[in-house]
């Protein structure tokens, strides 16, 4: 017979079990997963294997030692500085196959098993960047050139917040943790990312010079940050207040509570109650700045530098925040300030070429 689902069964498991002949091939193992979507995948895989290797689990192939496997390469890339966030998911899927064996066929085929259901971007991001990087690390100008999902780069947001709006967020963050307001004015006034500035060291941090130093960015780059005379004056009193600090922010970026405080920010500028902490089966309801992210402020100081402050796209990245003009032009289509002045020159009625025109 197929091979079919089984559901939990009480008090025995939790889980779907995959029973069944395929192929010849007799089949009896759990799923692992109580979701009928995500065991679903599992037997398809299952099958897919019995077909390419006619039993389950597929054979193991003992590595030649002499030629470097995915678990060698993505040790040595890791050990090297990679980034290692997305790696142990890799390693249980790739395992020790021959790297040179692991062609674009592979990678879509891991994307497509680990993520079934993952964004374009999402997939670039956990699969195909860091497998891509680990076999370029390993075989150099041998690696061969590989394709990026479509949409892989996702949706380029150009999201902002009004002055009024942006001050009313800070002035909630205020009566919520003063500490927070100053993080998120950090943010605001000098573009840079979540994790940029809860990484600020207080011994960069120079309120006298006007300067925040970042040795490491999302580009690689450091970057020198000038800070308005306010902001320094604020800083200079937290710093004072907080003695000993090794940062310059105390907030855990990775918890929650971090991200449900920005959401009591913004609906309470809406006139809406969100809960102090978030209960499990609460969802956020659709509302005027439901948009707004951490991410928000370094879009919210881009527009502002753009329309307030007269910079151009080189002058964004001479800023240091984007490493090509590429990455900055999308302000210059929200806030096309050179050609803002055109429309003064364009014809009205009862003129020609601006000139008036006797009735």
């Amino acid at each position: 017979m197929p091979l079919k689902l089984r559901p939990p069964r009480k008090g025995k498991t939790p889980n779907f079990e995959i029973r069944g002949t395929y192929l010849g091939c007799r089949v009896e193992v759990s799923s692992g997963t109580h979701k009928r979507s995500v065991a679903r995948d599992k037997l398809l895989e299952i099958e897919q294997c019995i077909e390419k290797h006619g039993q389950y689990p597929a054979p193991e192939v003992k590595p030649d030692p002499g030629r470097p496997t995915f678990l060698s390469a993505a040790n040595a890339w890791m050990q090297a500085g990679g980034d290692r966030r997305y790696v142990p998911a890799l390693l249980k899927h790739f395992r020790e196959k021959p790297i040179e064996e692991i062609d674009q066929a592979a990678i879509d085929d891991a994307a497509l098993t680990l993520l079934p259901h993952g964004a374009p971007d999402y997939r670039n991001r956990a699969v195909y960047a860091p497998t891509i990087a680990i076999i370029r690390h390993q075989l150099g100008e041998k690696a061969p050139a590989f394709r990026r999902p479509k949409g892989s780069k996702g949706r380029q947001r150009k999201d902002f917040l009004w002055p009024e709006d942006a001050f009313a967020i800070l002035a909630e963050a205020a009566k919520i943790d003063p500490e927070f307001e100053l993080y998120l004015l950090v943010l605001l006034y000098h573009g840079t990312r979540k994790t940029e500035g809860l990484e600020i060291l207080a011994a960069d941090t120079r309120p006298d010079d006007l300067t925040i130093w970042l040795p490491d960015t999302k580009n690689g780059d450091p970057r020198m940050l000038r800070m308005r005379e306010d902001i320094a004056a604020r800083l200079k009193q937290h710093m004072a207040a907080n003695p000993g600090r090794e940062r310059l922010f105390r907030f855990n970026g990775d918890g929650s509570h971090f991200k449900h405080m920005l959401l009591r920010c913004t609906m309470a500028v809406c006139g809406l109650d969100c809960p102090k902490r978030r209960p499990t089966p609460w969802k956020k309801p659709k509302f005027r700045l439901g948009f707004v992210t951490f991410h928000t402020f370094r879009h919210t100081w881009a527009t502002w530098m753009r329309m307030y402050g007269g910079a151009d796209t080189k002058g964004l990245v001479a800023t240091g925040n984007w490493r090509d003009e590429r990455s900055a032009a999308r302000y210059a289509h929200v806030v096309p300030r050179a050609e803002w002045d055109r429309v003064d020159d364009l014809p009205a009625p009862g003129t020609i070429r601006g000139k008036a025109v006797n009735d």
